[in-house]
């Protein structure tokens, strides 16, 4: 009998004393999961993970419990605990979701924006801009997200916002970004500009026509993603 391979999760989180209470080991979990550092399919094996942190199975399967909830991990009997993996339906479904939602909140953020929001959508896109130049994919997905995030926030309609992240969140292990070409990825960037101007415009036709335009080039980007890369479940592998 093969032995059993250590899970790459194992060395991916971080814990700097054990006996952790319950609330820091769901925050440890959840940030791997979404920072992509495990991707969709790795194994969450629970007595491996409770040793690592230095407590009992209770609460780390209490943790994981919270993470089912939330999408980002999921339970099969008598195959224990995964970091999800997405059909492909189901990653485009939830980037429809995000669409909807972001362009609601874009539309009421122009009439409440600030200076401040201002300041803070150039730094975001600043960023991109360095990362895109440097061919850093990590931290243009990461930035991505929060220049999104920057522009819609002034809505100020935070259930709509709250049900945007939760959305989002549901889609990071897959790291579509990471794994774009770069000039696709220098594509979506210039589109991001139009969206910046528009933004610091005050101008809501526009930012809603880019963002419309940037989303249809976000989802044939995605549709490119390659199942053999262990993205995707291997039940749905292609866009429809």
């Amino acid at each position: 009998m093969a032995p059993r391979r250590r899970s790459v999760l194992l060395d991916r989180l971080r814990v700097d004393a054990p006996g952790r209470p319950q609330d820091a080991i769901l925050d440890e979990l959840r940030r791997v999961f979404l920072s992509g550092a495990a991707p969709p399919g790795t194994p969450i094996p629970l007595g491996d993970v409770a040793e690592l942190f230095g407590v009992s199975r209770i609460p780390v399967r209490e943790a994981l419990k919270t993470l089912i909830g939330e999408g980002l991990v999921t339970h099969r009997q008598n195959h224990g605990y995964i970091v999800a993996q997405l059909t492909a339906a189901e990653l485009r479904e939830l980037y429809l979701v995000r669409e909807t939602l972001e362009s609601a909140s874009l539309a009421a953020a122009l009439h409440n924006a600030t200076p401040e929001d201002d300041r803070l959508a150039e730094l975001s896109h600043e960023i991109l801009e360095r990362a895109v130049r440097e061919h850093d994919s990590h931290t243009y997905h990461r930035e991505s997200r929060i220049f999104h995030m920057t522009l819609a926030r002034p809505s100020r309609m935070h259930r709509l916002l709250h049900m945007l992240e939760y959305a989002w969140n549901i889609t990071e292990p897959v790291q579509p970004m990471v794994h774009v070409s770069d000039a696709e990825r220098a594509e979506l960037h210039h589109e991001h500009k139009a969206m910046l101007d528009a933004f610091l415009a005050r101008d809501t036709e526009k930012l809603l026509a880019a963002y419309e335009h940037h989303n249809r080039r976000l989802d044939a980007a995605i549709s490119t993603l390659a199942a053999d890369a262990g993205l995707l479940s291997p039940e749905d592998i292609q866009f429809g």
